[in-house]
């Protein structure tokens, strides 16, 4: 496994880190699960990243008993607020009152005194930033977070976000976006914005949802048991799953047999060429999945390559950055 530093930071993360948004908790058994945990930390994985909001607070309960006995000072753990996670008014949001409320709820499921790095899941339009920013503040003061970052938030957003961390002095550090072949949108500012204010990218969904893998075929149902057959996983899918988008990407597969490569591996890998992302998240159902995925660390892909790719996939990336935090879209 290779590492990469987070941003400007002195932290070092797996530069494949595992994820367990609609896994843990739901999509499959606890024994699973904490296999696939297993598997990730044979693999040489020491960065998890889950969040208070997955499976209605499960998966981080989940992620607490996988990671039991191992030392807590040899991975790094990352979680979010922002989303509801309760019936009340005030069990969402960026406000003090939730943050400080869900981070003892989420230290107590993860069964630990901190985590590593804690990120507001989306930006809050409805609290002031002050208000948020001074929470997150406090929060590492007190030894229960040693690092802040924020996901899905806009160029503007993280350059306020930025000014008052430094007011603060607290180590605002990160970005976790949407980033693959197919979903480009942080690339023509929010990557710029976070290498100016020292943030390093921990990207989401590097396989778009499973659709990069190959498996899901142009004028075929999608196969039993996977993800876009599941409620939430079609309705994050919707856009990806066009035959013009699957049609292309099967193009891809002499691209991968060429360099060696499964089609999950060229996509991680792809994601890792650029300089700018500190790890990516690949997530799992099964141990074999995160076996075959880590073997994207430290792979190479020349520039030629990366120029087919592109004229491949180039046509039906989206790229518009105004897609940003769209609210319809919760990793």
């Amino acid at each position: 496994m290779n590492f990469r530093f987070l941003g400007r930071s002195g932290l070092k993360v797996s530069e494949i880190s595992f994820g367990n948004w609609l896994t843990h908790g739901s999509q499959v058994e606890e024994d699973a699960a904490i296999a696939c945990v297993k598997a990730a930390l044979d693999t040489g994985i020491t960065t998890f990243d889950t969040a208070d909001v997955y499976a209605g607070t499960k998966a981080e309960a989940v992620l607490g008993r996988a990671l039991k006995g191992q030392r807590r000072e040899g991975y790094e753990l990352f979680t979010k607020v922002y989303w509801p996670t309760g019936p009340g008014q005030n069990d969402r949001g960026l406000s003090r009152k939730h943050i400080i409320e869900s981070i003892h709820g989420s230290l107590r499921r993860l069964q630990t005194d901190y985590v590593d790095l804690y990120q507001a899941h989306r930006f809050d339009a409805e609290t002031p930033l002050e208000e948020t920013m001074l929470a997150f503040a406090d929060i590492v003061r007190q030894g229960k977070a040693l690092y802040i970052g924020v996901s899905e938030w806009t160029a503007e957003q993280i350059s306020a976000g930025a000014k008052l961390a430094r007011e603060l002095r607290v180590p605002f550090i990160s970005n976790q976006p949407q980033y693959s072949m197919l979903w480009r949108v942080i690339e023509s500012k929010v990557i710029p914005t976070c290498d100016a204010e020292g943030l390093g990218q921990i990207v989401w969904s590097p396989l778009a949802q499973g659709v990069l893998t190959g498996k899901y075929l142009p004028g075929q149902p999608p196969p039993a048991n996977t993800r876009a057959t599941t409620q939430q996983g079609a309705q994050f899918m919707s856009r990806l799953m066009s035959d013009d988008v699957l049609t292309r990407v099967q193009q891809l597969k002499p691209l991968a047999q060429e360099a060696g490569l499964s089609m999950a591996q060229l996509s991680v890998a792809w994601v890792l060429q650029n300089k700018s992302i500190s790890s990516a998240i690949i997530g799992a159902t099964k141990p074999e999945q995160v076996h075959d995925n880590v073997k994207a660390t430290g792979v190479k892909l020349d520039a030629e390559l990366l120029r087919r790719i592109d004229a491949i996939l180039g046509p039906v990336a989206e790229r518009d950055p105004a897609q940003t935090n769209s609210p319809a879209r919760r990793p």
